[in-house]
């Protein structure tokens, strides 16, 4: 196969970053027959198809592969562009981020990394592990231990959550013992995806959560559906601590979940991602529990 020609490669990447034909065109300053070209070029040189030509674009299993590749060169053009001093040149990294970290102890972490420009991808805990090994990202904060290929990985602490709910809804719904009413009351859910709620319940019996869910996909937003009275709900401590000593949110039970959270990164010599793992650790250590067996 020999070596792949690197505007090929860039223009791939270009792509699956900006999820057409046209805007990758649009980014590199080039036709879109000139964009496809190179792909199908690309293509043929590797004997693989490397594209979904969905919308957005996706890779495919051979075409993460290449986009890891070729993001990799992209960070060290950049690491080596901001080590020259070269003007206009900027470093930047994409991470996968879980929104309770995003929302609670994560962004003044980045704040301490100057010079570096963040591209944030929100994801589950359990799912930012996939988009690492898609390519997608350079980093994560995964709930998973198993390094993705390439990959290093670290414990970085545990985040506690509290099962909470708004002093009217547990009068009007869980009047009475909290094994036998709170299986079968509204619940407040992150998304589809989301099991703290359903772990939760099981350490009080071996029923799931209710199906009366809503589903409120923003941290914030879901303490504030929690705190308005849809439904009761797990948060991390440092969001639920204000409101139960303010009396607008009352705890439910002395019981917890622990979500034992990881810092995965690609093995690449890179100063912005060293130094971005570095005020990631240090404010890990001070937002979170020690890093241990996840506690209920």
């Amino acid at each position: 196969m020999g070596d792949l020609p690197l505007d090929q490669v860039r223009t791939l990447l270009a792509v699956v970053d900006e999820g057409t034909f046209d805007a990758a065109a649009a980014a590199l300053h080039v036709t879109p027959s000139a964009v496809s070209q190179r792909v199908k070029a690309l293509e043929e040189r590797t004997g693989r198809v490397l594209l979904l030509r969905t919308k957005p674009v996706r890779p495919t299993e051979s075409g993460t592969h290449v986009v890891r590749y070729a993001r990799q060169l992209a960070q060290l053009d950049r690491d080596l562009a901001a080590e020259l001093g070269m003007a206009g040149e900027s470093v930047r990294l994409s991470i996968a981020v879980n929104a309770d970290s995003l929302a609670t102890w994560l962004l003044p972490a980045l704040v301490e990394v100057p010079g570096v420009y963040f591209d944030l991808n929100r994801e589950d805990e359990s799912h930012t592990a996939s988009l690492l090994r898609e390519g997608m990202v350079m980093a994560a904060v995964t709930s998973s231990p198993e390094p993705v290929t390439g990959c290093s990985v670290r414990p970085l602490g545990r985040m506690r959550y509290l099962p909470v709910a708004a002093p009217a809804f547990v009068d009007h719904w869980l009047d009475g013992p909290l094994r036998h009413r709170l299986p079968t009351a509204p619940v407040v859910v992150f998304d589809r995806r989301d099991e703290l709620q359903d772990r939760f319940l099981r350490t009080l019996t071996r029923r799931p959560a209710s199906q009366l869910r809503h589903y409120v996909p923003a941290s914030e937003a879901f303490v504030a559906a929690i705190t308005a009275g849809l439904g009761w709900g797990v948060i991390p401590t440092t969001q639920a601590a204000p409101r139960l000593r303010s009396g607008t949110l009352v705890r439910l039970s002395d019981r917890h979940v622990d979500v034992q959270l990881h810092w995965q990164q690609w093995k690449l010599d890179s100063p912005a991602l060293k130094a971005t793992a570095e005020a990631v650790f240090t404010a890990a250590r001070a937002a979170l529990l020690p890093p241990g067996r996840a506690g209920r």
